[in-house]
């Protein structure tokens, strides 16, 4: 990789960073703390400073390759200079290196690798060199979607060192400790002896496991396309992340983050009628939530038909009364996400109603990018690959028993099953 990209590159991570820190303020919908200011601020500057570097070091890209124009025998100073070194670039830089090539440096190597016409067996004026395919700087492609699970869980500092684990104390509310974790309040007569109380604990221990993910890209590509870099690094996180959010829903917990689907504190409702979703089956998940988070709703893109047609007794619509305002974004005064993540209609987890702030989510060093074109090198190819740590998973292990009752239990999860 050439000094300009990845001075290039480094200036898109400091955007992102900075992006992300935007994001993530809209999305729990305030300002920006004075630790992400500083952050910003400091992310500015560092772009700035990229922005010199790369002026710099474009400034004397130009200068070497003036310098090597003037060093070529056939050199017309009319002509467009050369940009690069032929006689050791096995491919052109862009469609402005072809043209200029042809026109000051006829026996350059290059043009030898280019199909010339029949009639012309390589000459220029006698049919000219046939333009090799060139890449677009515009990449057409499906959009990954954005996270939905990670950006509002809680998140648990990095630490230092950033990978190693972290013991987190938690309240015990499970069953027979109710929610005040074994305290009893009892009211104690003049004289009367106080009664003995206990106080219940527990630990839980967050340890970031690698992810990770590579794509062998052809040296041709990275060559003749002047994006490459920036959007193949970008592809790869947004595949990482695809990933991570995975984990946070399913996870086996196993070198990877426990997911909710997979958590003791997660209640899970059978549906009243299989592969559908009915309005009793909204109330009841809505009657087993934790109240007093910040909940919402987060749903597979397969159940929109079944929420529009949500009947009440008396078959009349509740969710969408008529098609003119079009689809409503709440769901019993709780914001409904789509999540094309999820899995289909019918399948559990296809609906879920959440409070994030009780899954712990720990990052560890990362994210950290390389490319090495070592492993494939007979083969003209490059390895470009992303990694980051990171391990999550619900501080609680049991629901919670309703006041006075064992029977009765909530939860911050309440997912729908089949």
């Amino acid at each position: 990789m050439s000094k300009l990209v990845e001075l290039q590159q480094q200036r898109l991570d400091s955007i992102e960073k900075m992006r992300a820190i935007l994001d993530k303020a809209d999305a729990e919908k305030r300002d920006v703390t004075p630790e992400e200011e500083t952050e910003y601020t400091t992310l500015d500057k560092t772009i700035e400073e990229f922005n010199a570097k790369i002026k710099r070091e474009e400034r004397v890209d130009k200068l070497e390759a003036d310098a090597q124009t003037i060093r070529n025998p056939l050199y017309k100073p009319n002509a467009p200079a050369i940009i690069g070194k032929a006689e050791n670039d096995e491919e052109f830089k862009s469609f402005s290196d072809f043209l200029r090539a042809t026109l000051v440096n006829p026996r350059d190597k290059r043009l030898v690798e280019v199909e010339a016409r029949e009639q012309s067996m390589g000459t220029g004026v006698k049919g000219g060199f046939m333009v090799p395919p060139q890449f677009s700087r515009e990449l057409y492609e499906v959009p990954i979607q954005e996270a939905v699970f990670a950006g509002r869980c809680r998140q648990i500092p990095a630490g230092s060192p950033p990978d190693s684990p972290i013991t987190i104390p938690t309240m015990d509310q499970s069953a027979g400790k109710g929610k005040m974790s074994g305290v009893d309040v009892s009211w104690t007569a003049e004289g009367g002896t106080k009664a003995a109380t206990d106080f219940y604990l527990k630990e839980v221990t967050l340890q970031p496991h690698e992810v990770s993910g590579h794509i062998v890209v052809t040296d041709r590509l990275l060559a003749n396309w002047e994006a490459a870099a920036s959007v193949i690094s970008t592809k790869l996180s947004q595949a990482v992340m695809h990933a991570i959010e995975t984990a946070i829903v399913s996870g086996n917990g196993v070198a990877r983050p426990k997911g909710i689907l997979n958590s003791g504190a997660t209640i899970k409702i059978a549906r009243n009628t299989a592969a559908n979703i009915k309005w009793v089956d909204i109330y009841t998940m809505y009657s087993r939530m934790q109240f007093g988070g910040n909940l919402v709703w987060i749903g597979s893109q397969t159940i929109h038909p079944q929420l529009i047609n949500l009947l009440d007794a008396a078959s009349h619509l509740i969710w969408q009364p008529n098609a003119r305002e079009g689809e409503p974004n709440r769901l019993l005064g709780i914001p409904l996400i789509t999540d094309n993540r999820l899995p289909v209609l019918g399948s559990e987890g296809d609906l879920g109603l959440y409070d994030l702030s009780y899954y712990l989510l720990k990052p560890g060093s990362g994210p950290s990018i390389g490319w090495s074109e070592h492993v494939y090198f007979t083969s003209n190819k490059t390895v470009c690959k992303l990694f980051t740590n990171i391990d999550g998973q619900p501080w609680l292990s049991t629901t919670l028993p309703l006041e006075g009752s064992t029977a009765n239990t909530v939860s911050p999860f309440v997912v729908m099953t089949t």
